[in-house]
This record gives structure tokens, C-alpha cells and sequence, in this order.
């Protein structure tokens, strides 16, 4: 009975998920004028994240059913991508973990409410998206 709500609960997220979608665009930054200006471009500390391929993420999750169960910043069934990418470090090594989550799904790390597998996402397609969510790291 508990799987049978947990998928009818899953479904019912999935049907209004792109309805409401929770506004995720951004605001384009006001722009300032000074005498010197210094920028840094960092991809949170993971010097293998292109833009390309943080891009192509953002990209493969806005074309996949995730924004069912999670958004930017606001929990809805699983995490906020943002909560993400405060809990794990752009690492390979957690790069390497979280795509197979998504591929293998998963449960415990983030309560009792399981993560549906993705067995159809290729684990490059599935390590793009996760660089992305990480890339979010502090916004």
C-alpha cells in the first residue's frame, strides 16, 4: 500500500510538476560601472565542469521529468538542487555517485521517500546533469 501512494503520489507531482514549475529564471544582474573590474569564473571547485557541460545539464534535466520532484531552491518531494550542491563538493568522486543515483535511484540520503531510477539516461548525460546541479553551489 505504502508503494501504491508513494507512485500515485509520485504521478499526481509528475502531471503538475511542469504547471508549477516555481519560477526558476533568474533576474539579469544589475550592472555597475567602476574604474577596475576583476571577475572569476569558478565551477565550485571542480576544475572538470565545463560550461559546455553545466549547460548541457541544465539543459537535460529542463527536458526530463526531475523538476517533478525537485527545483531550484524549494523542496517539493526530493531536495532542492541547491541543497544538493551544499551537501556534496564538485569531486569526481561525487560526481561518479550522484549520476548513479540517478540512473540506479536511491533512498536514505535525503529521508524515507525513494528516488525513481533513470535506466534510460546514458552516465554521461546523467554526469552532465549532476555537474550542473553542483555548478549551483551558493546561488
Amino acid at each position: 500500500m505504502k508503494k501504491a501512494s508513494i507512485l500515485f503520489f509520485s504521478l499526481l507531482i509528475g502531471g503538475f510538476g511542469n504547471y508549477y514549475s516555481f519560477s526558476q529564471t533568474k533576474q539579469p544582474a544589475k550592472k555597475t560601472t567602476t574604474k577596475t573590474v576583476t571577475t572569476k569564473t569558478t565551477t565550485s571547485g571542480n576544475n572538470n565542469a565545463s560550461k559546455a557541460d553545466i549547460e548541457a545539464g541544465k539543459n537535460l534535466i529542463s527536458k526530463s521529468d526531475c523538476l517533478a520532484c525537485h527545483q531550484l531552491k524549494v523542496k517539493v518531494v526530493g531536495p532542492a538542487y541547491s541543497a544538493v550542491a551544499a551537501k556534496y563538493p564538485a569531486t569526481d568522486a561525487n560526481i561518479d555517485k550522484l549520476a548513479g543515483k540517478i540512473i540506479k535511484g536511491g533512498a536514505g540520503a535525503w529521508g524515507q521517500i525513494p528516488m525513481s531510477p533513470h535506466p534510460q539516461i546514458a552516465e554521461a548525460d546523467a554526469k552532465k546533469m549532476v555537474k550542473y546541479i553542483l555548478s549551483l553551489k551558493g546561488k
